[in-house]
């Protein structure tokens, strides 16, 4: 895209609106640079702007997203074909398993949660359609940077915070990639107890018909309820045959 074509405003009001999140729900203005990294006199013009529109409320002092942001979600969720497939595939899933299941996209250095069903509830944070994981320690996020070129992933590796979230989180770029290039060889990864204490995970990639991997599937369970070996064992294959039905209905995404 050219100079010309491309819409700084436009940039900076979407950055004001993914700066919220279940840890800033509430935001001042001050905050909202600081997260954006624009200037005060930028975050305002983009506070004001988004809170006229009605995509955020404003009592004064602080700022916070109003229902009308659904708009957006829905609009991607009722014109891409991915979630609507993935959702019963999902659903039959977590009430086989009696476990969390998940479908997500790589963006950035974050696997973005696009579908989700959860019959048990796994991460005491809670996650639902537009979670984000890291990258680098979640299950669905080095399934997803698997399916890059190993430049790529070192590059963005390398590129990413590694903060540790729990005592077990890996946070040396070797070892991540290590991970990373090891999920690529066995066409699968997991996360134990990475993203939260006593919370198992495991991720597949899900391929088009083109053979392009389009997503990642994953579940997740109480580490308490099996070892890892066991429950890469019991729900593997089931996690691998809902990956393929839901595989053969996709053409591209």
């Amino acid at each position: 895209m050219s100079d010309k074509d491309f819409v700084v405003a436009l940039h900076k009001g979407l950055d004001t609106l993914t700066c919220f999140s279940r840890a800033h729900s509430r935001l001042t203005l001050s905050e909202v640079a600081r997260l954006t990294g624009c200037t005060p006199a930028s975050a305002r013009r983009s506070l004001r702007t988004l809170w006229h529109l009605g995509y955020l409320e404003c009592d004064g002092k602080h700022y916070w997203m109003n229902h009308k942001c659904l708009l957006v979600a829905n609009a991607y969720l009722a014109s891409r074909p991915l979630p609507s497939l993935a959702q019963p595939l999902l659903d039959g899933l977590s009430e086989r398993t009696r476990e969390s299941a998940s479908l997500a996209k790589l963006l950035d250095g974050e696997a973005l949660i696009i579908a989700r069903s959860t019959a048990r509830r796994s991460l005491s944070v809670g996650l639902g359609i537009g979670s984000r994981l890291p990258a680098y320690c979640s299950a669905l996020g080095r399934v997803l940077l698997a399916s890059l070129p190993r430049g790529e992933v070192r590059a963005r590796v390398r590129q990413m915070t590694l903060r540790a979230l729990t005592p077990r989180t890996v946070t040396e770029a070797s070892e991540v990639i290590a991970r990373v290039d090891e999920a690529r060889e066995r066409g699968f990864a997991t996360s134990d107890g990475e993203l939260e204490i006593g919370v198992r995970s495991m991720a597949v990639p899900v391929f088009n018909r083109a053979g392009a991997v389009v997503a990642g599937l994953s579940i997740a369970v109480r580490a308490d309820r099996m070892g890892l070996s066991e429950f890469i064992e019991g729900f593997l294959p089931v996690l691998g045959r809902a990956r393929d039905r839901l595989g053969e209905q996709i053409y591209q995404d």
